[in-house]
């Protein structure tokens, strides 16, 4: 068999067109093909499966002769194992090709929909709201594979600056998604979300930022004067009259409210406790709107009484306003790290004590879910009347603390 002695890069660079085409071989396979026209072309002939194939690599001298002995070294190697290498640079072309189209938003919203018999529908549309809210905005539009730990960890500290429950969810919702791009092949194991344990700070559950019943007269007084959005002055007040919790005030839709009878039911599907295993029972939440609050909604319903929700998204007509919003509103006021929404919660039901209002009621009216399977059975019964004037009451009480603060002001002046 004769022996081909390898090309030299001064042979390749010097070779020129003939008459006709013709081939210049470096062994193995490779060789050079020169067209008539001058173009130089490697090429490789090799045996597979019992025929002959031939395979390019491209020009010179865009493909040098280093590099196309490169791809006869990597060609051999795969037809050694058996493989096809066509078929192998096909799908590493698919794979990067998936890399650029396979953005954040993207995978994310694939997860979404692949999650959703999982879910809720409550849970489904609280998902996607925050998503397109607090992450597309900023890792939307990146190939997932592209995104790197301290674009997810910039957003996660940004969010908790604003909003530390928020910012737990998001990171457990990116999480989620880069294992479901693992499991499709469109990361790899190693992802950069693997490494968010201890990024945000600890929190103990069930412990809220909260005014004391004595400082709800300098809160009144600074929510009265601050210039904000009258949606969000709205939500602010009826979260302070209705005391719920802040999902369940920010996702409320029209349909739940009859300002005639002023009344607002909750579907127990978007309670707390909006589940089957753990609320059996299946019980709507009723609340007997005092006065105050149906002056509020009915402001409120020349604002967004065309819409779905009470408090809508104006970036996204199906979604409701986020809880950023309200937090960032007491931020503004100078109560960043001493109020929240839930902490609306806690003062009621603190100060309501104080006030002579019955324990049981005021839990009822909370919605708690009772540890005690007797006082859980005897919370069934809805406690209507005191409830409805428990709240009535409790809206008095405020009016009666912003009355005071106007005759300081009418005094002061």
């Amino acid at each position: 068999m004769k022996t081909v002695k390898p090309l030299t890069p001064t042979q390749v660079n010097k070779a020129k067109s003939k008459a006709n085409n013709y081939s210049l071989f470096d062994g193995d396979g490779l060789f050079l093909y020169i067209t008539t026209k001058g173009s130089k072309l490697w090429r490789m002939k090799i045996s597979l499966d019992g025929k002959y194939i031939q395979l390019s690599f491209g020009k010179y001298p865009d493909v040098s002769l280093e590099y196309a002995r490169e791809k006869r070294r990597e060609v051999r190697t795969l037809v050694a194992q058996g493989l096809d290498p066509r078929k192998v640079w096909e799908e590493r072309e698919q794979a990067e090709k998936a890399k650029t189209e396979n953005t954040f938003e993207k995978v994310a919203r694939d997860w979404h929909q692949n999650t959703l018999s999982e879910w809720k529908d409550i849970t489904a549309t609280r998902t996607l709201s925050r998503m397109e809210q607090d992450i597309f905005p900023t890792l939307g539009n990146i190939p997932i594979a592209e995104i790197k730990p301290r674009q997810i960890i910039g957003l996660l500290k940004k969010i908790e600056a604003r909003a530390a429950t928020t910012a737990g969810k998001v990171k457990r919702d990116i999480v989620r998604i880069f294992n479901f791009a693992t499991q499709r092949e469109i990361v790899t194991p190693n992802h950069p979300a693997t490494c968010l344990n201890g990024v945000l700070n600890r929190r103990t559950e069930g412990h809220y930022s909260t005014i004391q019943s004595e400082e709800l007269p300098e809160f009144l007084k600074e929510l009265d004067k601050i210039n904000m959005f009258a949606g969000t002055r709205i939500a602010i007040n009826l979260m302070m009259l209705l005391f719920m919790r802040t999902n369940e005030l920010i996702g409320a839709k029209w349909s739940e409210i009859d300002l005639e009878k002023g009344v607002w039911i909750i579907p127990w599907q978007r309670m707390k406790m909006g589940s089957r295993k753990i609320n059996p029972v299946q019980v709507d939440h009723l609340i007997d709107l005092p006065k105050q609050a149906i002056a509020l909604l009915t402001e409120l319903k020349t604002l967004s009484g065309h819409r779905e929700h009470l408090f809508p998204s104006w970036k996204n007509p199906r979604s409701h306003m986020s809880n950023g919003a309200i937090l960032m509103a007491l931020k503004r006021m100078g109560y960043h790290g001493r109020m929240t929404g839930h902490g609306f919660r806690a003062l009621a039901a603190s100060t309501l004590g104080e006030l002579g209002y019955r324990r049981e009621v005021i839990e009822r009216q909370l919605a708690h879910k009772e540890k005690n399977k007797i006082l859980a059975a005897y919370h069934r019964a809805p406690f209507r009347k005191e409830r409805k004037a428990l709240l009535q009451g409790w809206a008095d009480y405020i009016d009666s603390i912003r009355h005071r603060n106007m005759l300081r002001l009418v005094k002061a002046a």
